[in-house]
């Protein structure tokens, strides 16, 4: 059983972080840059990143996995894994709050991706 308080700190603390780096990823890259990464909403942030070509970013990735994270922390399904929908291991979610997968699955989906990779090389 996950603690509901907890996991939200974490999830907060993450969120700070992240905002600290987007605001120095995008500092000299937009003049607004203080306002979306500090004040925004993580949905606008989502929606704003590919229009500066930050879609590709491990940055533009984290933020999308906190968003999961919190969502699912607010539907009452935060620790469930988005394949198979059976619990994340507790040590995976130590070490990520954000994982969306076990890690069964999390071999699985690595797997498929590289062989898409090959594919499309």
């Amino acid at each position: 059983m996950h603690n509901y308080q907890d996991i939200l700190h974490k999830l907060q603390q993450l969120e700070i972080k992240l905002r600290n780096e987007l605001f120095l990823v995008i500092k000299d890259i937009t003049p607004e840059a203080y306002q979306l990464s500090h004040t925004a909403t993580l949905g606008d942030i989502i929606d704003y990143l590919p229009q500066i070509k930050l879609a590709d970013s491990d940055l533009f990735t984290q933020l999308m996995k906190l968003d999961a994270a919190s969502c699912q922390l607010d539907l009452g399904l935060y620790g469930l894994c988005s394949d198979c929908e059976l619990d994340i291991e507790l040590d995976r979610l130590q070490r990520d709050p954000t994982e969306q997968r076990c890690g069964s699955c999390q071999q699985k989906y690595l797997n498929e991706h590289r062989l898409e990779l090959r594919l499309n090389h």
